[in-house]
């Protein structure tokens, strides 16, 4: 809301320093000091308030190393990272007439609404099973129905297709802004001409078929909010590993935010122009000093877990952040961890129950899954285990950044 503040302070009264606010630079800055402030020095409020009511995990017996110490920390801590996000994105961001900032909002207390829900029945009702599966993945499917209808129908979610305009002494760059266009293409990682056309896929109905993209999108979304989501969930096992990964993937989705909304690199680096989309940088600098400033209490030794408030959100946000973006085909590589995680729970229950029906007893592939248990039951320590899973994350990120020109 200070963005329009200062924008009629700067016309009215030709208020000094008010232009600053016109920069997304700017407000993405203050946005992240903000939301690591708030993380920080509110944390430990919220913490507290946490213990004093009781609102501490239960764990499960699972014959892990130092499972016993955890016992009674406080959980929901999801809440630091929702808030700390919230409010410097509702001071800083222009809000009012931004489609993606909006979807940004919507989602993060959504997913975080329902994460809640699942905390508190574990924690109040004393059922460690928590909200039912169907509910939380019904939950999770509404958002990516509303999220793809919003990203397919809505007038404001335009492009400039890469290829079709070029910025040269023939069109301005305010041209070329004035001509985006309606359109479902995506980028696809390491091709050349690496664009993929949803209608395409659907093209098979006959002419006309291009008015039933959404037939082939909006499943497409769903699938990916809810695969996200839960890959987030499932790496939430151990002290900082959820955080630290997830404020790697939202850091480098913050760069290709950066280069889509702006047409100058857009162009040069021949991706899609994302009118509007430089927006979403202020969102993202909040989230990413969030999930930083929350690192602060959540690594190891943890005073706080984030539960699933915290890691529905999280997933759920990066996984609308990538489909806005039109890289949501780049989501097996970035998230690379939560893939990885929610891989090898997969195959594990699969092969489990394989072997079960076959030779009448379960046989398993990893020790425990997911993957981080298995390295704790293997001996390492999760300090180190997270610190490596991190090293990973790193190089997965570098390697989608890298996909801007490698094709």
């Amino acid at each position: 809301m200070l963005y329009y503040l200062f924008e009629y302070l700067e016309k009215e009264y030709h208020f000094p320093g008010a232009t600053l606010f016109q920069f997304q630079t700017f407000r993405a800055a203050m946005a992240v000091l903000l939301s690591l402030i708030l993380a920080t020095a509110f944390g430990k409020r919220i913490i507290v308030f946490l213990r004093k009511k009781q609102i501490g995990e239960s764990i499960r017996d699972l014959g892990l190393e130092g499972q016993e110490q955890k016992a009674g920390t406080p959980t929901m801590g999801g809440l630091i990272i929702i808030l700390s996000t919230l409010i410097p994105v509702l001071l800083f961001a222009r809000i009012l007439d931004n489609i993606y900032v909006i979807l940004l909002i919507v989602t993060t207390v959504w997913m975080g609404i329902i994460g809640f829900i699942d905390d508190y029945i574990k924690i109040f009702r004393k059922d460690k099973k928590g909200l039912k599966g169907r509910f939380k993945v019904l939950g999770q499917v509404v958002l990516g129905l509303m999220v793809g209808a919003t990203v397919y129908f809505h007038p404001g979610v335009t492009m400039k297709e890469k290829n079709s305009l070029r910025i040269t002494d023939r069109y301005t760059v305010e041209q070329v802004e004035g001509m985006e266009i309606k359109s479902v293409r995506t980028n696809v990682p390491f091709f050349k001409n690496n664009q993929l056309d949803y209608s395409d896929l659907i093209s098979w109905i006959g002419e006309g078929a291009a008015s039933y993209a959404w037939l082939i999108f909006i499943p497409v979304v769903i699938f990916i909010v809810t695969a996200v989501s839960n890959g987030a969930n499932l790496t939430d096992g151990i002290d900082g590993l959820a955080a630290g990964t997830s404020a790697i993937i939202v850091l480098t989705l913050g760069i290709f935010a950066w280069v889509s909304g702006n047409i100058i690199f857009s162009d040069y680096l021949d991706i899609f122009f994302i009118p509007r989309a430089g927006e979403l940088v202020v969102f993202i600098a909040a989230f990413a000093g969030a999930l930083v400033g929350f690192l602060w209490y959540n690594a190891y030794p943890a005073q706080v877990f984030m539960g699933d408030t915290g890691s529905l959100a999280i997933g759920g946000v990066i996984a609308v952040i990538a489909i806005i973006i039109r890289k949501e085909l780049l989501i097996p590589v970035l998230c690379g961890i939560f893939f990885a995680e929610s891989l090898s729970v997969m195959m594990q229950v699969s092969y489990f129950k394989y072997t079960r029906k076959r030779y009448g007893e379960g046989r398993r592939i990893f020790l425990m899954s997911p993957l981080h248990h298995h390295y704790q039951k293997k001996g390492y320590h999760e300090s180190k285990i997270v610190t490596r899973f991190w090293i990973i994350g790193i190089l997965l990120a570098i390697i989608t950044i890298v996909t801007l020109k490698v094709r």
